[in-house]
């Protein structure tokens, strides 16, 4: 079986922040997926499940509506173990292309007022209850002051040693 490239790296010394999972060629294009840690494994609790399907609800209509890289957006969704995000993008690009706009996202999400778009019935969403807009408020805060810091030396994975 083939090793899948993030799961050789070392989780435990994992920090929040934005990483370049892998690139993949598909025909023409290169397709960046990024990886968007907003916790660091095995330190911080996880994201509530209501706080990650509220982030995935306001940032997907960021990323893909509002913001410059709306065309090139193919994919803002959360990762299973509840730390973060995957973020598939059109194109070689580096975390310091995408920072900045990761970092207007949160500050969209922060100021957010009103009903998460997508979850006011049944037929829009697979649990549209499920939603904790304060929490997202506050998580997204943490993670802009993050990005606000962000080094490009702080965008490598962590390898295990042994």
């Amino acid at each position: 079986m083939n090793k899948i490239a993030t799961f050789e790296i070392d989780h435990t010394q994992l920090k929040p922040g934005v990483y370049v999972s892998r690139q993949d060629q598909v025909g023409d294009a290169i397709i960046t997926t990024l990886d968007v840690r907003f916790k660091k494994p095995y330190k911080e609790p996880p994201l509530t499940p209501e706080i990650l399907h509220t982030i995935e609800h306001l940032g997907a209509v960021y990323l893909r509506e509002q913001s410059s890289w709306a065309s090139r957006v193919l994919y803002w969704g959360p990762m299973g173990c509840q730390t973060g995000f995957d973020l598939l993008v059109v194109g070689d690009v580096s975390v310091g292309q995408i920072v900045p706009t990761l970092y207007e996202m949160c500050l969209f999400i922060t100021s957010f007022e009103g009903k998460i778009p997508g979850a006011q019935f049944a037929w829009q969403c697979g649990n549209y209850q499920l939603h904790d807009l304060a929490g997202a408020k506050q998580e997204a805060k943490k993670f802009a002051e993050n990005l606000a810091a962000w080094k490009e030396e702080n965008s490598f994975y962590p390898r295990r040693t042994n």
